[in-house]
């Protein structure tokens, strides 16, 4: 049987450019190369600047993350100057960052996601016509609903950051305005709106319910809202046995506080949680258009290949934690955490299905938080600590984006920026293959994905990247 070969891409409703040549023999994906043809160059940019430039730039990456790569870029500051943030800020920063990544699981689910299912394909199933109402692109209830709800919870943003995207409220020292007790009865009202939306619309149900979600038998028995909506289809297109990970799952720890983490670090495999080194991360280059040697972030540079020789494919680097691929994102954050339907999950296949329960289970988990968070905001207390810069030092901020882990490394020479690396989650889950010929966490995903007949960008394909929410800017720096 001979094998054909499928250029995929630009794929549509994903942030960035993204092209994958498949591989295809008897009506499957045999092999991926997933490409990042978008080269962006930040972090060249920062060499020989302020050490607090960093706080400018790197924000402007992504338009949709922009809080997290600022809480990355503090950290690795504050790490770099041996200092500690002040409790409050550190709170307020915890508020901040998970009103982002809400807001964009949010916007994946009911933008990204959801329509896919609307269309023609799928036409005679008995969802179809209800999918159709709900997620038609522009047009869709379900869709109009999210984007209201969601504008409304970033008035947080504007309240305790003066703006998004792109706010320069986050220090290394904490953040710059302290609220007052009337903002937070203004965050306190404004979270209880996003709850009503949540559970009237999405989960169609009390929070607290689907969070309490055990075991993927009862997860697959919830019926209400949107939520229920996602299930119903799901069951019916195998999205449970489509685009099975890599079973092992990477989160450098959600929202740090000061009592300690949102949702905790570590890394899962299948021998169960394991502590997290990360000085065994290295980004192979031996398939990306680049130049240098792999190395850990810390003594890494990023020298574009111009004659983007072969074997490479990519502009994207393939970090490796420990010499493996990992899985990163929501589902990563929730079985590292230790949800019982997460591990779950993980113990499955963990494919299209648990990612996008992931999703949903961290939305119901982080308004949960945040209520919890806005109640501990105390006007009295100070919310920036003093922070003096080295002339020469280094450090590292590692925090989790929606798409998950998002790392900084920084080194100061004679007061100026002398190396700057960035490990975003995309780069993670769309890395190319690595010096040993192992695909990425994605390019293996896609691997035994059907193809129809006479399908040019196969739906399953489609399905399956997106369950990994692709932030292709944010990819290559």
């Amino acid at each position: 049987m001979t094998d054909e070969t499928l250029l995929v891409g630009p794929f549509n409703r994903v942030e960035g450019d993204l092209e994958i040549r498949l591989t295809v023999s008897g009506g499957q994906v045999q092999t991926a190369q997933v490409n990042s043809p978008l080269f962006r160059g930040f972090e060249r940019m920062l060499l020989g600047k302020s050490p607090t430039d960093a706080l400018t730039l790197t924000p402007r990456i992504c338009g949709i993350c922009s809080i997290s790569q600022s809480a990355a870029a503090a950290r690795a500051l504050c790490a770099a100057a041996s200092g500690q943030p002040a409790p409050q800020g550190a709170l307020v920063t915890q508020l901040l960052h998970a009103v982002e990544n809400v807001a964009d699981h949010l916007t994946h689910f009911n933008l990204f996601f959801m329509p896919d299912f609307t269309r023609p394909i799928y036409a005679g199933q008995p969802w179809h016509d209800e999918a159709v109402a709900r997620f038609t692109a522009m047009k869709g209830s379900a869709i109009h609903a999210a984007v209201d709800a969601r504008s409304k919870l970033l008035h947080i943003t504007g309240l305790l950051a003066g703006k998004w995207p792109h706010t320069l409220a986050i220090q290394p020292g904490g953040v710059t305005r302290a609220p007052s007790p009337r903002d937070r009865v203004r965050i306190d009202l404004t979270l209880r709106e996003f709850r009503r939306y949540l559970e009237q619309t999405l989960f169609g149900a009390p929070l607290e319910a689907f969070a309490d979600l055990s075991t993927p038998d009862r997860l697959m028995a919830w019926e209400t809202g949107d939520a229920g909506l996602f299930l119903r289809i799901a069951a019916v297109t195998g999205l449970a046995d489509l685009g099975a990970g890599c079973g092992r799952f990477l989160s450098f720890g959600a929202y740090p506080g000061p009592e300690g983490c949102g949702f905790a670090r570590g890394l899962w495999t299948a021998d169960g949680l394991q502590g997290l080194d990360t000085d065994t991360i290295v980004e192979d280059l031996s398939h990306a258009w680049m130049l240098g040697d792999a190395v850990h972030p810390n003594r890494g540079d990023t020298i574009p290949d111009e004659d983007m020789q072969a074997p490479a494919y990519s502009w994207c680097k393939a970090p490796r934690l420990g010499g493996q691929i990992v899985e990163t994102g929501a589902l990563a954050r929730q079985v590292v955490d230790g949800h019982p339907l997460a591990r779950a999950l993980a113990a499955g296949k963990a494919g299209v299905l648990a990612r996008v329960a992931g999703r949903l289970l961290e939305i119901a988990r982080t308004q949960i938080l945040m209520e919890r968070w806005v109640a501990a905001i105390d006007p009295a207390q100070p919310f920036m600590a003093p922070v003096t810069l080295p002339r020469s030092g280094a450090g590292e901020g590692l925090v989790e984006a929606a798409r998950g882990a998002l790392g900084h490394w920084l080194s100061i020479r004679d007061g100026r920026i002398d190396r700057y690396q960035i490990i975003a989650p995309t780069t993670w889950n769309f890395s190319p293959r690595d010096s040993a010929g192992t695909p990425g966490p994605v390019e293996a995903a896609l691997e035994g994905a059907p193809v129809l007949p006479g399908e040019e960008t196969p739906i399953a394909v489609q399905h399956i990247v997106r369950s990994f929410d692709p932030c292709m800017v944010c990819t290559v720096h």
